[in-house]
């Protein structure tokens, strides 16, 4: 069974009043996080500037699709993400859920 994550995250006022250099070797920080995480399962998706130009556009600015292959995959790279200090520099918001079938998923929505 695969696990998702999808993030929303828009760039605050501590982001922008950042240097280049500070943006750049946080940014660093960052890329070199990854290739660890990649070796326990987590794969990048999607990651992008959010469309604008579909009904119910979200005010976000960035949006990034995760899919691991565990929980504790998952786990790991939002342990990550907060340790970074991500949410330090951007309002962001998660969600998370493993995958399902969409007769079931249809079935949570009839019973809830």
């Amino acid at each position: 069974m695969s696990h998702y994550l999808v993030e929303l995250y828009t760039p605050n006022a501590a982001w922008r009043t950042l240097s280049t250099a500070l943006r750049q070797q946080f940014i660093a920080s960052i890329v070199q996080a990854m290739g660890q995480l990649s070796e326990m399962g987590v794969e990048i998706v999607a990651l992008g500037q959010t469309a604008q130009e579909i009904d119910c556009p979200t005010t976000h600015e960035f949006v990034g699709i995760w899919r691991f292959s565990t929980p504790e995959a998952r786990k790991a790279l939002l342990a990550g993400i907060k340790a970074s200090g991500w949410y330090t520099y951007f309002d962001h918001i998660n969600a998370s859920c493993d995958n399902d079938t969409f007769a079931s998923h249809l079935h949570q929505l009839e019973t809830c």
